[in-house]
């Protein structure tokens, strides 16, 4: 499919009641993978999402000899946990986009040992790794890269760390700190890792939440100090991920702009993942919210009438575009702060906003870490999706309410979420006709 021409369908809905299914946790099925390829003994990872992403975490492992036995059928993985050994001391590994996947296997290969080729896609070959290949260079690995300085493709070889103590740099990635925290365990002595920079810090408390599950401390003894003490070892049978917030939020945008309410199954308030706190905004700009036993539910505003905000989103910036899809419709301007890592994510995110806004007819000010949003009517548009998935799915959100807008190529949503435009015209069958 080379494009996907979104349906309005606004003023058709009728007050309908929508029950939506998305796909596991992105960032909590890498972590998973990572923290079971470390445990002692084999973790069945429940509820997992299975997406180009995951499916290059699930193949790397299995490259450096790790057994992870997917089941795709049935949401799973089974994991044979090597207690922190690598079987293949030298293998050659290919992460393609996936940023996970990139951060967590090159901090693995790093702190266990051995001499690795590591390879990338085109995208991932632009996205920073300076800060970690400077903190593995520290303690003492020998890093070449083969093309770009601190860019895939690159040679890795270690004989293990000779520093318990570094500095990381998290301004442009949190997970490079997250990468190291979870393998924070290799060093028999453990790990003490200080920081500089704050982006991404609901992440880093995925990352030290779920390593508690797995049965490892991270003790924070100062406000940019992290400590994985040394003889601790992860060990944990069953693992059941979370539904993915990112991807429910495009479906709770949905009855924002729709005035109808949707229900994202298994979804609660006091999930792990930041995104979650994109319901909060909802409710800022005028829906209504509860909790259902089946999941959150959403209610927009039976008039259509939403509120502009103000918003630093740089703890839940995945949320950005999902914001600015649904701004225009607001009764005054919307501005979103905090967000500058995000031009260096698949693509410059707040310059694909811009342009996207901009060519629908929707007035915007671009700033260095954010942007500004103004009320207006959007007009038929094409959205070039820079292969980046949240502009694809972000933005079919305000063809709901907006006739004419094209989603170019929206198979780049393989990234975390493959079959989105299936379950989105799923969504709009239902809410159309005004049943669930």
């Amino acid at each position: 499919m080379e494009e996907y021409r979104v349906r309005n369908i606004y003023g058709r809905t009728n007050g309908s009641r929508v029950l939506v299914e998305v796909p596991g946790s992105k960032s909590i099925t890498n972590r998973a993978l990572l923290l079971a390829a470390l445990s002692d003994g084999r973790c069945r990872l429940s509820g997992a999402l299975f997406s180009d992403d995951s499916r290059h975490f699930i193949s790397c492992l299995q490259a450096l000899g790790i057994k992870a036995e997917p089941d795709e059928k049935g949401k799973s993985v089974l994991v044979e946990g090597m207690g922190g050994k690598i079987p293949n001391r030298q293998a050659s590994v290919y992460v393609g986009s996936a940023g996970t996947a990139a951060r967590f296997i090159t901090a693995l290969l790093g702190l266990t040992g051995g001499e690795y080729h590591l390879d990338a896609s085109p995208q991932m070959r632009k996205r920073p790794m300076g800060p970690l290949l400077e903190a593995l260079r520290d303690m003492g690995c020998i890093v070449h890269c083969e093309e770009k300085p601190a860019c895939f493709p690159f040679q890795l070889v270690s004989s293990g760390v000779s520093k318990r103590e570094i500095t990381i740099d998290i301004g442009s990635s949190s997970q490079f700190l997250s990468a190291l925290l979870i393998c924070g365990v290799c060093p028999r002595e453990g790990l003490s890792i200080h920081v500089t920079g704050s982006h991404g810090m609901s992440y880093i408390h995925i990352t030290t939440e779920m390593m508690g599950q797995f049965g490892v401390e991270v003790k924070k003894p100062e406000e940019n100090l992290f400590i994985v003490p040394g003889g601790q070892r992860y060990h944990l049978e069953q693992y059941h991920i979370e539904p993915d917030m990112s991807a429910a939020a495009y479906f709770y945008g949905g009855a924002a702009l729709l005035g109808i309410s949707v229900t994202v199954k298994g979804v609660k308030r006091g999930m792990l993942q930041g995104d979650v706190r994109f319901i909060d905004l909802l409710e800022q700009m005028g829906c209504q919210v509860f909790e259902s036993p089946e999941g959150v539910c959403v209610t927009g505003p039976r008039d259509g009438r939403l509120r502009g905000i103000t918003v630093d989103m740089r703890e839940f910036s995945d949320q950005a575009i999902t914001l600015a899809a649904i701004a225009p419709f607001a009764e005054g301007p919307t501005t979103i702060t905090g967000i500058g890592h995000i031009r260096h994510q698949e693509s410059d995110r707040i310059a694909a906003m811009a342009e996207a806004l901009t060519g629908m007819g929707i007035q915007v000010q671009e700033q260095a870490d954010g942007i500004r949003i103004y009320p207006g009517a959007p007009k038929p548009a094409r959205i070039r999706t820079y292969d980046d998935h949240r502009l694809a799915m972000g933005f079919s959100l305000t063809g709901l309410r907006a006739p004419g807008i094209v989603i170019e190529d929206p198979g780049c949503c393989r990234k975390t979420f493959e079959n989105y435009f299936q379950v989105l015209d799923g969504f709009i069958e239902k809410a159309a006709v005004g049943n669930s």
